[in-house]
């Protein structure tokens, strides 16, 4: 389905994209299914909040909300109900899912909405790899409730049924771009922005001249390493770089390294999961961090949640995930954009 020239409630456009929505429909109700089977409870985490999330190259919707007093007071749409929900498991709730609408600026595109459903679930006490699994499950259902038993994108193909790839992203760096990762980051999980720009070179990538470690990373990721993931099964990118993990544990037993995934398939992103971290001075240490950055590059910063912090001391260990639901159905579908899945699609 090619993009259409005429808006999406024209009656012959809404016909085409129909079948599409109806699986939509039919993944959610199966994912709901899982998810309550697994024993967890489906919750509604409130949008508006006073940070939109404090990493440094997401971006926030802003707004007032006016008191009864007349006076105005910043607010934010949310980039992820993760701040809510971990207060949620603060208060002693310890399995929880919730499909909610969150909102991204600068973000447009084939993969991309301004506004878009995430699934995000946790799972208290528990293992991060159990996530894993869980998301194992949950692409081979929606290949099936979407009436077959493949993901597509373009020209890509996955089967949810084959048994996962799971790679380290110091792996795949060595693998797709040829580049010693771990020679770049300290023992102390700093990084070394000149020994990776020497990589680089060496590996005929281009980068700025003030791209920092992060931006080269990202770099490499996009060029090398994400275009052979999730070809012809999905695939488990692990252990980031606890630089690359503002909310994630360190890594037991190599603490340059973290508890976080991403989960691929086609090429494309779908998930992003945790072992949470839960020790409120490191996690404000690193969204100082995520914001200094945020302020050199787009010279704002966004406020921090204070109750989040004070809720992360009485958060349980925990293991947490988000996964991009219209990707996922988009995959499911074989349709090639993000707006051929949405029921009213942003406009503009």
């Amino acid at each position: 389905m090619s993009r259409p020239s005429s808006p999406w409630w024209t009656p012959h456009i809404h016909a085409d994209r129909r079948p599409l929505l109806l699986a939509r429909g039919r993944i959610q109700a199966a994912l709901r299914g899982w998810l309550a089977g697994e024993g967890f409870l489906e919750v509604d985490p409130a949008a508006l909040q006073v940070s939109p999330g404090n990493e440094a190259h997401l971006h926030g919707f802003a707004t007032q909300m006016i008191g009864n007093d007349g006076l105005g007071r910043q607010m934010y749409l949310h980039t992820s109900p993760e701040f809510a929900m971990k207060k949620l498991l603060a208060a002693g709730e310890t399995r929880i899912a919730a499909f909610a609408h969150v909102w991204r600026n600068r973000e447009r595109g084939a993969l991309h909405s301004p506004e878009f459903t995430m699934l995000e679930w946790y799972r208290v006490g528990e293992p991060y790899a159990v996530l894993m699994q869980d998301c194992a499950a949950m692409l081979r259902l929606a290949a099936e409730a979407a009436g077959g038993r493949e993901l597509r994108f373009r020209d890509r193909v996955c089967d949810p049924f084959a048994e996962p790839e799971r790679l380290g992203v110091v792996e795949a760096f060595a693998c797709y771009a040829g580049i010693d990762l771990m020679a770049t980051i300290l023992p102390d999980g700093s990084t070394d922005a000149a020994a990776l720009a020497g990589q680089m070179t060496a590996a005929g990538l281009r980068f700025a001249p003030d791209d920092t470690w992060s931006d080269m990373l990202s770099r490499v990721l996009v060029e090398r390493v994400e275009p052979n993931l999730g070809q012809g099964r999905m695939t488990i990118l692990d252990r980031y770089p606890a630089a690359e993990a503002a909310l994630a544990r360190p890594l037991p037993g190599d603490a340059r390294l973290a508890e976080r995934f991403e989960l691929y398939a086609c090429g494309v992103e779908l998930a992003n999961g945790f072992g949470e971290l839960t020790n409120p001075e490191e996690q404000r240490r690193r969204f100082g961090l995520e914001m200094d950055e945020k302020s050199r590059v787009y010279g704002e910063r966004y406020p921090l949640d204070e109750e989040f912090l004070e809720a992360l001391a009485l958060m349980p260990p925990a293991s947490g995930i988000a996964l991009g639901f219209d990707r996922l159905v988009m995959l499911a579908t074989g349709a090639p954009r993000i707006d051929d899945v949405i029921w009213t699609p942003v406009a503009g």
